[in-house]
């Protein structure tokens, strides 16, 4: 389930836009405090953000351009600014999309949905590497020293999701809802089943201890 960070300072607004998205199988993280939205960004998983330009303490055009220095997370501007300079500057500082108000709110999760296609089903068909375990997301392969395995779609889904997540704990929860959005439900046994299976199949090929259980909280794989 993709998180959207919503910054916008018109609570009406805000809260509509967050109702609107949960509706449609987002989770939102609403900033309300603008003394800290790059801390607040560096403090959470966030797979999107809608912008705002005009902002108490600091405007969208400076976050907008600190973001961008951190990663390259989508950056939707959503703004009453309405003209070219506008749009041209926010584009140069790294946006992805620029939508003025007032906006439909279905072409908006229209947009929003295909830059979030852009950003990360591109990525989904990568290879990634990561502590000389290959995994080659295309051809559903796992390879280390020179062997490899296969996988199903389900355990390629898994480990593919944990490596994209590396150093970060992944609850069982985010798993799931993860793999629920990718057409696959599963309940938590099932989860259990394949996790257990990916294992042994990278055990198989001398991958071990790479999924890391963290009682209580989820599974890790990091990166050193």
């Amino acid at each position: 389930m993709y998180r959207i960070m919503i910054i916008e300072d018109n609570d009406k607004i805000r809260n509509e836009l967050s109702t609107f998205l949960q509706k449609n199988g987002y989770t939102t993280l609403l900033v309300t405090e603008f003394h800290n939205v790059i801390e607040t960004y560096q403090a959470n998983d966030v797979d999107c953000i809608l912008l705002d330009l005009s902002l108490p303490v600091v405007d969208g055009y400076y976050l907008a351009k600190e973001i961008r220095k951190l990663s390259d997370v989508p950056i939707i501007v959503v703004t009453s600014r309405d003209n070219t300079m506008d749009e041209l500057m926010s584009m140069n500082l790294g946006a992805d999309d620029f939508i003025t108000k007032p906006y439909n709110l279905q072409i908006l999760l229209a947009r929003l949905q295909s830059v979030l296609r852009r950003a990360y089903e591109k990525a989904d068909m990568q290879v990634i590497t990561i502590r000389g375990v290959e995994l080659d997301i295309p051809r559903g392969i796992v390879r280390f020293q020179g062997t490899e395995q296969e996988l199903t779609k389900n355990e390629l889904r898994i480990l593919s999701y944990l490596i994209q997540n590396k150093n970060t704990i992944v609850s069982r929860q985010d798993l799931m809802q993860y793999l629920w959005n990718t057409d696959w439900f599963v309940d938590d046994n099932t989860l259990t089943v394949n996790i257990n299976r990916l294992r042994k199949k990278l055990e198989e090929i001398g991958i071990d201890d790479f999924i890391e259980t963290k009682r209580g909280m989820g599974y890790t794989i990091n990166e050193n």
